[in-house]
């Protein structure tokens, strides 16, 4: 029998046992609790509370304005939507990079106010200090290797990293570091198939990749993305499987033309 059908519940465990058993991890992004239970109820492994919400839901051009209290509110949202999966928040960009203690403090924050089951930050060996802390205190920890959006502006393009040996040397280097501090998982986003293959295969925790080719333990991608409700963005690595966005601009004009025509509500639709 499969992992999938035995879990009740995932955790953090169970993502290890799908790694060893050979089966895939599915993840998306939610930021809301209807989302959240819609996707929860499909049979979700993961939700990643994103920072992603910065732009999907704030309008923001990159993730860096998001606040601990705005990451907080979106994970409350989505923890009283879902009851299986296991569900991953994002510290926000600013909450963890000065130093462990104050890491500590804002993963604390996510875990006591939300009841999220673990949190997810970006970087490599300069934050192991940070990611050994909150795994000490308790907290799972998921890590984020490759392009890491809340380094936008050092990177300064959204193109594919680790490319050339050095940085892709250096990935490694950090994927290592990560499962040796205490990392449960790592995300690895935007970086050639063949590193992320043998990143995945040098690693006993799961990858899950978004840009990152076939051989990761697991997938995720934001969930606007997947479903059509953001259309401007559009990657190689993204699947779009729905067009909600064409299909709310219908719904809408015909609600509009209904009222506007008189035709809504009708002798059915009224006291």
């Amino acid at each position: 029998m499969s992992v999938n059908k035995e879990i009740k519940k995932v955790t953090t465990n169970t993502l290890q046992r799908l790694k060893e058993g050979g089966q895939k991890i599915s993840m998306l992004t939610a930021y809301d609790f209807s989302f959240a239970h819609i996707i929860d109820n499909a049979g979700i492994d993961v939700i990643l509370v994103g920072d992603s919400a910065s732009n999907v839901m704030a309008g923001h051009e990159t993730t860096l304005p998001i606040t601990l209290d705005q990451m907080i509110y979106h994970a409350s949202s989505v923890i009283r939507g879902t009851s299986r999966c296991l569900v991953v928040v994002d510290l926000p960009f600013g909450s963890y990079q000065s130093n462990s203690e104050i890491a500590l403090a804002s993963a604390i924050r996510i875990m006591k106010e939300t009841g999220a089951h673990a949190i997810k930050l970006e970087g490599g060996e300069e934050e192991t200090e940070c990611i050994e802390r909150i795994v000490n205190a308790g907290i799972p920890v998921m890590g984020h290797l490759g392009l890491t959006p809340q380094s936008i502006y050092k990177f300064g393009t959204y193109t594919v990293r680790a490319k050339e040996e050095v940085e892709a040397n250096k990935l490694k280097k950090d994927a290592a570091l990560l499962q040796q501090a205490g990392c449960f998982a790592v995300v690895l986003e935007k970086i050639p198939a063949l590193l992320a293959k043998e990143v995945t295969e040098s690693l006993n925790i799961p990858t899950i990749g978004i840009g990152a080719g076939m051989y990761c333990d697991g997938q995720v991608l934001v969930m606007h993305d997947m479903l059509g409700i953001t259309t401007e963005f559009q990657p190689r690595f993204l699947r779009t499987y729905l067009n909600i966005r064409e299909q709310v601009t219908g719904a809408v004009k015909q609600y509009i033309a209904d009222v506007k025509n008189n035709s809504f509500p009708n002798e059915s639709e009224q006291y």
